[in-house]
């Protein structure tokens, strides 16, 4: 993996980053630049840049999810034109709820439609991102917190068993509406997790999903439980790096990106 967008030697790189995003989502634009923003504080040498797609999804049932996965390849598109370094497609759970393996195909589609564009960015999703990071960690057995009706948080422990990940517990928040999961506490994950048995996990999901905040929680619980705690977002974020060539370094954003941790690709 080779980092993007280099000027002359000595100048601070540009590193556009696309992102395609459901068209209800609030927390992906402001968590992963968040993350990149407070990364360049500690290297400067390296700037982001970012561009969004969206795609229409409002409440999250089995029908929106297909409908919005269906929208996938228009919006790679027009991000082409943008000529992005690296495309990360941010709902994890409309891939996960089309059963185990999709994020290949997904990833696959949006690849194909910005090559016959031009664009040879590499593709992440933050579905395949989250089983990149577990593996990356060496965990085997995770407990997870999603916003999902019990429905949807059972497809996402099915994605993951399926990936040779044991999830030993998990609970549903059980919020359908999407924009009302963005509107959820980031502080309630310090008190969320202590319902988990968390006695066998390797690793704590405290959101899986890129939507539900969890940012400010991720350090304090990782320091509380003493096992690494990731997230959909920071996930994605370890994969965007590690696809731009760059240390998978933040500051205060738990042991996925602490920079020790080296890459792995589910």
């Amino acid at each position: 993996m080779t980092a993007h967008s280099s000027t002359s030697r000595g100048k601070a790189r540009d590193h556009h980053i696309g992102m395609i995003v459901p068209s209800s989502n609030l927390t992906m634009e402001t968590e992963l630049p968040r993350m990149l923003r407070a990364r360049e504080g500690e290297d400067p040498a390296d700037r982001f840049v970012f561009h969004s797609a969206r795609a229409r999804m409002q409440h999250v049932t089995p029908e929106q999810l297909r409908a919005m996965n269906e929208q996938s390849t228009r919006a790679a598109t027009e991000l082409a034109d943008a000529r992005p370094d690296v495309v990360a497609t941010a709902c994890l759970v409309a891939i996960m709820a089309q059963g185990p393996g999709f994020h290949c195909t997904a990833e696959g589609d949006i690849s194909r439609s910005l090559r016959a564009e031009g664009s040879e960015a590499p593709v992440v999703s933050s579905a395949g991102a989250l089983l990149s990071g577990i593996e990356a960690l060496a965990a085997r057995r995770v407990a997870i917190i999603t916003p999902y009706l019990k429905p949807l948080t059972q497809a996402v422990v099915e994605y993951l068993e399926d990936a040779g990940i044991t999830v030993v517990d998990s609970l549903s928040l059980e919020v359908p509406d999407n924009r009302e999961v963005a509107r959820l506490d980031p502080a309630d994950l310090l008190q969320h997790h202590r319902t988990l048995d968390l006695s066998t996990a390797d690793a704590l999901v405290l959101s899986a999903c890129v939507q539900m905040p969890s940012l400010p929680s991720i350090q304090p619980v990782e320091d509380e439980v003493g096992i690494p705690v990731l997230s959909a977002a920071t996930a994605t974020t370890y994969r965007l790096l590690s696809e731009l060539g760059l240390k998978a370094r933040v500051p205060g954003a738990g042991r996925l990106l602490s920079g020790d941790v080296s890459p792995a690709v589910a």
